[in-house]
């Protein structure tokens, strides 16, 4: 059984779900899809009208998750009127660390405190860069990896997944067992992690003699 969690590196609300996203690992393989939400003509400008539609969501999502929010970036990046939100550069980083060592949640988890909690452009390939090698990448290959990568094509089959599982937009999880999805909402977990992964375990039954997990649907496990 596979955890799919569809995401956007500048979406509020995935990085409200990462402490899910974390717990999710410690039971089962999660596997990350970029979005593309600001990418191509997405893509923006800070300006104060970005400032004063974000704001509100963020601290909404601070409030109701518990993620912290810096100073840098409210006080910092959203009045930096020089700085672009892009989606398209951080999908790829998560997309070069996945190729390098299945480091692409790892990557994701830096590259959103980077953004809400220090302020840092992370649309920007200087950025990226000097955050892969605080994670231990070799500054070239993490480079040569990361210029290789076919974002475009990424966005454009996680678009695919999003409409096949009939989710509304970012995050979106889905359960997927033996080719079979099940979408998740995981609104009730938000900010109760070990719940959230506690409610994995009960819902994840595997056979003693090796078969694969099942889902435990609503009315009882099969």
């Amino acid at each position: 059984m596979i955890l799919h969690y569809i995401y956007d590196p500048l979406c509020g609300w995935c990085y409200g779900a990462k402490p899910l996203v974390h717990a999710a690992q410690q039971v089962l393989p999660v596997v990350a899809h970029g979005g593309g939400m600001m990418s191509g003509a997405n893509r923006q400008s800070v300006s104060p009208q970005l400032r004063d539609y974000v704001m509100p969501h963020d601290r909404r999502i601070a409030e109701y998750t518990g993620q912290p929010f810096g100073e840098a970036y409210f006080d910092g990046l959203l009045r930096d009127h020089s700085a672009v939100f892009d989606s398209t550069p951080p999908i790829a980083a998560v997309m070069a660390a996945e190729s390098i060592n299945a480091g692409g949640l790892q990557m994701l988890g830096r590259l959103q405190t980077a953004h809400y909690v220090e302020g840092r452009r992370i649309a920007d390939s200087t950025v990226l860069l000097e955050l892969a090698m605080q994670l231990g990448y070799a500054q070239e290959n993490f480079h040569i990896v990361f210029e290789a990568v076919d974002s475009q094509a990424h966005i454009k089959a996680t678009r695919q997944l999003l409409a096949q599982l009939g989710g509304q937009g970012f995050p979106t999880f889905a359960l997927e067992d033996n080719g079979q999805f099940k979408l998740l909402d995981i609104s009730p977990w938000l900010g109760k992690p070990q719940v959230f992964a506690d409610w994995l375990k009960q819902s994840i039954k595997v056979d003693e003699t090796g078969e694969k997990p099942v889902l435990c649907r609503l009315d009882g496990c099969v």
